[in-house]
């Protein structure tokens, strides 16, 4: 697909977008997934420590002791994960868990007696800890300091199971999302394709216009604008048309004068003169033919989709035109063109292209021309070859620029594979010169189906 795709920049866009915001949203969920647990991980620590605190007693000399402990079987276990530590001036009081480790009460900031605060500090058994603290005064004034504390090993676990699993769950729907963007682009760049279809009908008609009603009205103002352009470019074309038509015909009355008095000339004895006058109007009137020559495709360009001409029956028309000529008749021709063939054109600008071919193989053959049709699924094609001396790739590839003659001393102008070449491009086609298998030219034509 092009980079400089409209579809592709969006899809590109969006995919990106969705997901840098589900990576986001990852990030955060597994934060407030983690919070939570270490919530639930506070309070479980405030419950056990009821208990605890409850039981807490102080004798006449200040010595702690504990007639109640909390109920969770992890305290009398060394080493479990879940310690009580309860600490005073006498002395300091531990949960067997704990074994013979201590929690950590150095740059302790329990804050008051009503609060508890936490804090997680590196435990005697494992990295890391929770720690839940709290400052008291008993009887007696004596200040006491009641710690809880709980591995956070398995909050981590679970923190990353979590994200691991929620990862999984945000791919997939990345790509889910990522599907209905691609559905939402293109239904959104739909109304786009009508306006190509819309375009193409356009240019195979100028008098054909966009119904501003049927696009949607994002694209209005764009509808509006190729409007206007192509009323524009009608009217020019229109002009342009007729200015070159009138004066193509305008100019044939003066070189009708001019023949005329070239023949009187000429009657008088003047030969000289009047030869140059003839090749001054034989110059003149192969610009004007070739001037109505453009005027035909340039008309051909702009019709509606044109009509199948049949191939055979215009080839057969011409040939019976130019075995007529002094050079056709000392010539054999061949045409090997199926009668169901079918060009795109009209008749006249077939036999334009047909008769210009056929003249030139004319000049150059030397016993045959022959003219071949054929078609398969994609294309169809016409040939016109003759067995004359041909041409190599480079006087090939002039042959077809308008006024380039390979044979300055023969008839002609040098117009007619040029402007055979802009009639068939004009419906679409393509013309190439290549040596024929009789031994000479081989001028190509091909249309495709399509």
């Amino acid at each position: 697909m092009n980079i400089r795709s409209l579809r592709l920049r969006l899809l590109v866009g969006a995919a990106i977008a969705i997901l840098i915001s589900l990576a986001v949203a990852w990030s955060v969920m597994t934060v407030l997934f983690q919070r939570h647990l270490e919530r639930r991980e506070i309070q479980e620590l405030d419950r056990q420590a009821v208990p605890l605190i409850a039981g807490l007693q102080v004798d006449a000399k200040g010595r702690l002791s504990v007639t109640a402990q909390p109920p969770d079987p992890r305290f009398t276990r060394p080493s479990s994960g879940l310690y009580w530590q309860i600490s005073s001036e006498h002395g300091r009081m531990r949960s067997r868990s704990l074994w013979d480790q201590e929690l950590p009460t150095a740059h302790a900031d329990a804050g008051d007696e009503h609060n508890w605060h936490n804090r997680t500090v590196a435990g005697p058994f494992e990295p890391e800890l929770l720690l839940l603290e709290r400052r008291l005064k008993i009887a007696g004034g004596h200040d006491v300091l009641i710690q809880l504390a709980e591995d956070q090993a398995p909050v981590r676990r679970a923190s990353a199971e979590f994200g691991y699993e929620l990862f999984l769950f945000l791919t997939a729907l990345w790509l889910v999302l990522a599907g209905a963007a691609a559905v939402q682009v293109q239904l959104g760049l739909k109304p786009l394709t009508h306006l190509r279809d819309a375009l193409r009908a356009l240019r195979l008609n100028p008098s054909e216009r966009l119904t501003v009603a049927e696009h949607p009205p994002e694209v209005e103002p764009l509808t509006r604008a190729i409007n206007q352009l192509a009323e524009t470019r009608e009217q020019d074309l229109a002009r342009a048309r007729r200015r070159s038509a009138d004066l193509a015909h305008g100019l044939k009355t003066p070189l009708s004068v001019l023949a005329a008095e070239s023949r009187q000339l000429r009657a008088r004895g003047d030969a000289a003169v009047a030869d140059g006058l003839d090749r001054a109007i034989a110059a003149a009137g192969a610009a004007i033919e070739a001037e109505l020559a453009r005027a035909k495709a340039a008309a051909a360009r702009q019709s509606i989709t044109p009509q199948r001409v049949p191939a055979r029956v215009v080839a057969e028309r011409v040939i019976a035109v130019v075995e007529h000529t002094e050079a056709g008749g000392k010539l054999a021709f061949d045409i090997e063109v199926p009668g169901d063939l079918t060009v795109p054109g009209s008749p006249e600008e077939l036999s334009e292209i047909l008769g210009a071919l056929s003249e030139n193989a004319t000049r150059f053959a030397r016993r045959l021309v022959r003219i071949c049709g054929t078609r398969d699924d994609k294309s169809v094609r016409l040939t016109v070859e003759d067995d004359g001396p041909g041409l190599d790739d480079w006087d090939a590839e002039q042959a077809l620029v308008r006024g380039r003659r390979l044979d300055e001393s023969g008839p002609g102008h040098g117009l007619g594979l040029s402007i055979a070449r802009d009639l068939v491009e004009a419906r679409g086609g393509a013309i190439s010169l290549k040596r024929s298998g009789l031994g000479g030219l081989q001028v190509e034509m091909v249309w495709p189906l399509a």
